[in-house]
């Protein structure tokens, strides 16, 4: 019975195997109720000073923010937002794939590009690929902080306020429910007045405010705008955490469901194995007495 004693070792492994991605689920599960909670309670936030930035834009047109005007740089800067743990999918695979076809299309524009990653996978890919990583941050945990985040967008930020680049791109995994996530790559710099105007009335028909400027607009506008990047920056980690959760619970799931699979079909061969044994040996039994 070697072979029956290999097969069993087999189911064993497998038996294990299934009660590690049955746990990474539940573990899953959990924390994807968090993210998604924290990823809603940073919408109101985004969309409120989404429509502040709108109106102000609108309202005070004699002074346009660096962020929001265009310039002839040769050069581009690109935020991948990506996980740092594996396991969930093929999530960071789809919005590598787009980044990787920007990365080309700007090769092919002659147009040097800079990056930066946000998370270990993204990290790793770029190196891969031999892209001119500027910064970059890891080990985000379960929670995004923006002051975590801040330090290394701001390169870009800083750098397109400079006309050093000309555009700036952000990639990331949309949160769209539990079961689908939508790899997304828009450009952030250089922001656009009716973009933003037609996203802050997209929920709301109301008029634009005029504002009284404490200190001075110009102030106030460059303050804000830096802020509404930041809001956006950090919404796409957060529903990238919440994304990542969602595509790790439904990876385990099936995982799971493979494993107990497999199970099923080892303890068919083992049992045909056995059986066919036990025949082998009863036709010996029944050979020898017949024999005597």
């Amino acid at each position: 019975m070697a072979a029956g004693k290999e097969i069993r070792g087999k189911i064993k492994s497998v038996e294990n195997t299934k009660k590690i991605t049955k746990a990474m689920e539940m573990v899953a599960a959990s924390k994807m109720r968090k993210a998604q909670e924290r990823m809603r309670s940073a919408r109101p936030y985004s969309e409120k000073i989404r429509n502040i930035a709108a109106n102000l834009g609108k309202a005070n047109p004699e002074y346009v923010h660096p962020f929001m005007r265009t310039n002839d740089a040769k050069g581009a800067g690109v935020i991948v937002v990506s996980t740092d743990k594996g396991l969930c999918g093929g999530m960071n695979t789809n919005v590598l794939r787009l980044v990787t076809a920007k990365l080309r299309e700007l090769q092919v524009s002659g147009v040097p590009t800079d990056a930066v990653a946000i998370g270990n996978k993204g990290l790793g890919f770029l190196n891969r690929v031999g892209a001119r990583v500027v910064s970059h941050v890891t080990q985000l945990g379960d929670t995004p902080h923006l002051e975590k985040l801040i330090g290394p967008v701001k390169v870009l930020l800083d750098a397109y306020a400079a006309g050093k680049i000309n555009a700036v791109y952000l990639g990331y995994t949309r949160f769209i429910n539990t079961m689908k996530q939508e790899p997304v790559l828009e450009r952030l710099l250089p922001l656009s007045a009716d973009k933003m105007h037609a996203d802050a009335k997209s929920g709301s028909s109301q008029p634009g405010w005029d504002y009284i400027y404490e200190p001075d607009p110009q102030t106030v506008i460059d303050e804000l705008l830096l802020r509404y990047v930041e809001a956006l920056v950090y919404q796409a980690v957060a529903e990238n955490m919440a994304s990542e959760q969602s595509a790790r619970m439904v990876a385990m799931k099936s995982a799971t469901d493979n494993a107990g699979s497999v199970i099923a079909e080892l303890k068919l061969v083992y049992n045909k194995t056995r059986q066919a044994a036990i025949t082998k040996e009863l036709s010996e039994i029944v050979a020898g007495a017949a024999a005597v």
